[in-house]
């Protein structure tokens, strides 16, 4: 195991608790934007998180990796799923997305050893 992403997840979670305090308004509207964004539409909840996860991988973002992969499994996104947005994201950014796109399924996989 490279990085314990349900402890990421958690650890991040707590710490964006505190930062809500000290700007309050911020994080309200962030919130907001957040619940329109994943509101299903023309793409339903889970379609969106793998969205955002391969966006996660293109950033480089180890939190964006453990929230949305966490989201995914939560969604009932599948292993292959997650694969097919690792390829595409390997595709679209190269040698970095290929990194990232490990990690992400490694994400994934923890989020459903958790829960087995």
């Amino acid at each position: 195991m490279h990085k314990n992403w349900p402890a990421i997840a958690k650890d991040l979670s707590g710490l964006m608790t505190e930062a809500r305090k000290g700007s309050p308004e911020t994080w309200t509207a962030f919130s907001g934007l957040a619940k329109a964004a994943t509101a299903p539409g023309a793409l339903d909840a889970k379609t969106k998180e793998l969205i955002a996860l391969a966006l996660g991988i293109a950033a480089r973002c180890d939190g964006c990796l453990a929230f949305h992969a966490k989201a995914v499994h939560a969604l009932g996104g599948s292993r292959a799923e997650v694969l097919d947005v690792i390829a595409m994201s390997v595709y679209m950014g190269g040698g970095p997305s290929a990194i990232y796109g490990a990690q992400a399924l490694e994400a994934f996989d923890q989020f459903n050893a958790k829960a087995a």
